[in-house]
């Protein structure tokens, strides 16, 4: 890990080098699972209307979300085999795990696919649920004074590169004026901002709502406290490597997926209390008033016909990225598989279009 001493400019050169060598490394122990293969044509193909008997898929459900989200929607049996539902929901762990052949479909927000391009790994958006609300925080270690994102300049700012919160964090910082360097960026992965957040490592690192609940319960009595902002992370997507796009089963498997992913996410939004007691008490092990402050910060869901507002947003995005030096600039029309487009919102009421 570097020090923290380290400036901005010399922090992204090593953030930089240490990606290069782990794309290097995942793409030789998963060549097999590698988008290199995929045939170009079978990738452009339409997709089948109906799956083909035995078909399969490897399917990310972070914390159990989507079985338990079937579960009590009473879906019943999907229209494919899922051989594995993945407990995965960190963008490196899913792009590690697309290398490795490991996951074919997974559920992530807008920076990932931009983290899996600038890796030289070729995966696509194949389904798009717009945030209107921010679903990030920012939380202060124990007995931290700052207030605002103002008062970030000079501090240390737990920073993941290729996931939502690292996004996030970059367009709070740009929303307050304050440049790269005017602050230090620490590079952690999300699973690691508690941690980094209870032992000082860090000043500030950006929760998601769910996790802001339990770390107040805990350290708010000892001067720590949650800033919030309007900076939402536009995208809540799925994505899935070129290779498996081009397997015109899987890609069948897949569209018929979509339908199941945005009901599901519609049906947890019509039944809060039900997913308050299931999910939240049950399963992540909140109280009920826990839960219940989550809930009443949740997204609608809102899925839309057309993808031009998502694909405006990621180019920001990944304009952004490039500003600070973190990946190269690209044009991001490459990342989106239109054969999907429209799927999920076709799928839902007309009052979870958009």
């Amino acid at each position: 890990m570097p020090s923290p001493s380290m400036s901005g400019v010399d922090r992204r050169l090593f953030l930089s080098s240490l990606l290069g060598v782990t794309a290097a490394a995942a793409g030789l122990s998963g060549c097999a699972g590698s988008s290199a293969a995929a045939d170009a044509s079978d990738a452009d193909a339409p997709l089948a209307t109906k799956v083909p008997s035995g078909t399969s898929l490897k399917i990310s459900s972070y914390q159990n979300v989507q079985q338990v989200q079937f579960k009590q929607a009473g879906f019943g049996d999907l229209p494919f085999k899922v051989s594995s539902w993945a407990n995965i929901g960190a963008g490196p762990d899913v792009i590690n795990a697309f290398r490795a052949g490991s996951l074919d479909v997974a559920n992530n927000a807008g920076i990932p696919p931009i983290q899996a391009h600038f890796q030289g790994y070729d995966a696509k958006i194949v389904a798009i649920d717009i945030t209107r609300k921010p679903n990030y925080l920012f939380a202060t270690k124990p007995g931290s004074d700052i207030r605002t994102v103002e008062d970030f300049r000079g501090k240390k700012l737990a920073f993941s590169q290729g996931q939502a919160q690292g996004v996030v964090l970059l367009r709070a910082l740009k929303k307050a004026g304050l440049a790269y360097d005017d602050v230090q960026l620490v590079p952690l992965t999300s699973n690691q901002f508690l941690t980094a957040l209870q032992s000082g490592q860090v000043d500030i690192a950006p929760l998601a709502n769910q996790q802001s609940p339990a770390y107040l319960k805990q350290y708010g009595s000892k001067g720590a406290h949650v800033i919030t902002t309007d900076v939402v992370d536009l995208l809540n997507l799925l994505w899935a490597p070129a290779s498996v796009l081009a397997d015109k089963a899987k890609a069948a498997a897949i569209a018929a997926y979509i339908p199941y992913w945005a009901k599901g996410q519609v049906w947890q939004y019509e039944h809060p209390d039900v997913w308050n007691r299931e999910f939240y008490v049950k399963t992540q092990n909140l109280t009920l008033d826990q839960a219940e402050s989550i809930t009443s910060l949740a997204n609608k869901p809102l899925f839309p016909p057309s993808w031009d507002e998502a694909i405006k947003w990621e180019q920001e995005t990944a304009d952004l990225l490039a500003e600070g030096g973190f990946v190269k600039k690209f044009d991001v029309g490459s990342l989106f598989d239109h054969r999907f487009e429209g799927i999920a919102a076709k799928s839902v009421p007309a009052e979870y279009r958009r």
